[in-house]
């Protein structure tokens, strides 16, 4: 299986983002597993030059896309991830985690301790949550959810009933 990580978005200080770089080179040597970085920010061309300075082929980086271009994007995906800054106080619940839910993409989270998120993604089996901000701990979640995913258990399934649940405007 070839897995495609997606991080769409803004890449900014509020997301902490360099943890993603560091799990990305961990995950170097597996060449079944890539990630795609689309978006931009301010952390965005600094973030592209660490990954090329660590020679990570394993990563690429595409600037920001039309949201019209987003669904055919994540179909070419199987894990959305999302990073959310460790100094945050307050619960956060980013849209990109929205998007990728309501495409049947499972997430895979780096977000600060307490965060409400982390429960929701726990409870209704939608992905994994670090909140560590740990590149050994993404490694480590991140090759749980391949497996989950490869075994043909229904992540995609729980992710858009979720959506369809909590979040769409027949649930509001």
């Amino acid at each position: 299986m070839c897995s495609a990580a997606s991080i769409a978005g803004n890449m900014g200080v509020a997301q902490g983002m360099d943890v993603l770089i560091g799990f990305a080179e961990r995950l170097h040597d597996r060449r079944d597993i890539g990630f795609l970085f689309v978006g931009r920010g301010t952390d965005a061309q600094r973030l592209r030059a660490d990954a090329k300075a660590r020679g990570l082929d394993n990563v690429v980086f595409h600037d920001e896309i039309e949201p019209a271009e987003i669904p055919g994007l994540y179909a070419q995906c199987h894990v959305g991830i999302v990073a959310l800054d460790t100094r945050h106080k307050t619960h956060n619940l980013p849209g990109k985690f929205l998007s990728y839910i309501q495409s049947g993409l499972p997430v895979l989270t780096s977000i600060n301790p307490g965060n409400d998120l982390a429960e929701l993604i726990q409870r209704e089996s939608v992905g994994r949550v670090c909140t560590d901000h740990s590149a050994d701990t993404l490694q480590h979640l991140a090759l749980e959810l391949a497996d989950d995913i490869a075994s043909g258990k229904s992540v995609s399934a729980r992710c858009r009933a979720l959506s369809a649940k909590r979040f769409s405007p027949e649930a509001l």
